[in-house]
């Protein structure tokens, strides 16, 4: 299936040919919001992200002489997504990835599983430089923020690691709710949003029968430096408008030593303490299974105790 054929509709902005390369097509939508100064939103604008220079932190990123090197925690959270979607017994004909970078996702998944996929993302560079897949992709330069799709297009949304630099998180939900026809996978990092929100925010959007869980991977690093360093590699640094753009060498210095003589371990490394948000909801379907009506209960709460005074103990 040709790009073209998932379905598009119209941005303020370029839309390129189609791009083809080895074992995957390419569709390149520049987004009008990139194309723009990057200058700071206006007061009360809720836009605290520069997304045009995450676009640029994340290419520079791709094209590192080892891109590989620092995306562990990538591929570790794109795994533990597949798991989750391998545990839905069903075949998925055509699957979104928002925010896919090198395919984190899409290395972890089968035919059996996702017969085609589409991955998204901000920087060209990353999905250029993809890993390789066992299923057939189509990949579109797109912002996460403005996904050129019709309603209803796809079977399966996932996004790893990309929701955090979203600057309207409801939006881009209601979004994701529209474009599938039936659920979806995403992982939230970062504690810009509170677990407890998470649902409702789901709720909102249109998503039903839902699983929020929290995750922490911790890594060890020789020190602070290193932990940057790797950020960076991963094209996770800061893209706030309120960053400060330059922090002296002293200021870091002191941040590290103060970092070692907190939390530092006994063999002189330091952790760096990931907490990963994993969302799933799915959108209604009359087939889906629904609540009881209530008052239909045969049985009380607070009959329970009793039950096992009928229950033989061998089968306790």
């Amino acid at each position: 299936m040709a790009a073209a054929a998932v379905g598009t509709r119209s941005l303020a902005g370029s839309v390129l040919p189609v791009l083809r390369g080895a074992g995957c097509r390419w569709l390149w939508v520049l987004p009008a919001g990139l194309a723009a100064a990057a200058s700071p939103p206006s007061s009360g604008s809720l836009s605290p992200f520069d997304r045009r220079l995450k676009r640029k932190q994340k290419n520079w990123a791709a094209l590192q002489a080892e891109p590989g090197k620092c995306d562990y925690l990538r591929e570790e959270v794109g795994g533990r997504i597949a798991d989750r979607v391998f545990d839905i017994p069903r075949t998925f004909p055509l699957a979104l990835d928002v925010g896919s970078g090198r395919g984190y996702i899409a290395q972890h998944l089968t035919k059996d599983t996702v017969e085609k996929l589409i991955q998204v993302d901000i920087a060209e560079n990353a999905l250029k430089n993809a890993v390789e897949s066992e299923i057939p992709t189509v990949s579109i330069v797109a912002d996460e923020e403005s996904l050129p799709f019709k309603e209803n297009t796809f079977n399966l949304v996932v996004s790893s690691l990309s929701l955090h630099w979203v600057n309207d998180l409801p939006k881009a939900f209601r979004e994701l709710a529209e474009l599938e026809r039936e659920g979806g996978f995403s992982p939230h990092v970062s504690p810009f949003t509170a677990v407890s929100d998470l649902g409702h925010l789901l709720s909102r959007a249109g998503f039903n029968t839902l699983t929020v869980d929290t995750d922490e991977i911790q890594v060890n690093y020789p020190g602070l430096f290193e932990v940057m360093e790797d950020l960076q590699g991963m094209g996770e640094s800061n893209c706030s408008w309120n960053r400060k753009p330059l922090l002296h060498r002293d200021t870091m210095l002191a941040a590290a030593a103060i970092y070692q003589e907190m939390y530092g371990n006994s063999d002189g490394s330091v952790p760096a303490t990931f907490q990963i948000f994993y969302m799933i909801g799915w959108k209604f379907h009359e087939s889906q299974a629904k609540p009881a009506k209530r008052g239909s209960a045969t049985v009380s709460f607070g009959d329970l105790p009793k039950l096992g005074g009928f229950v033989p103990r061998e089968k306790r």
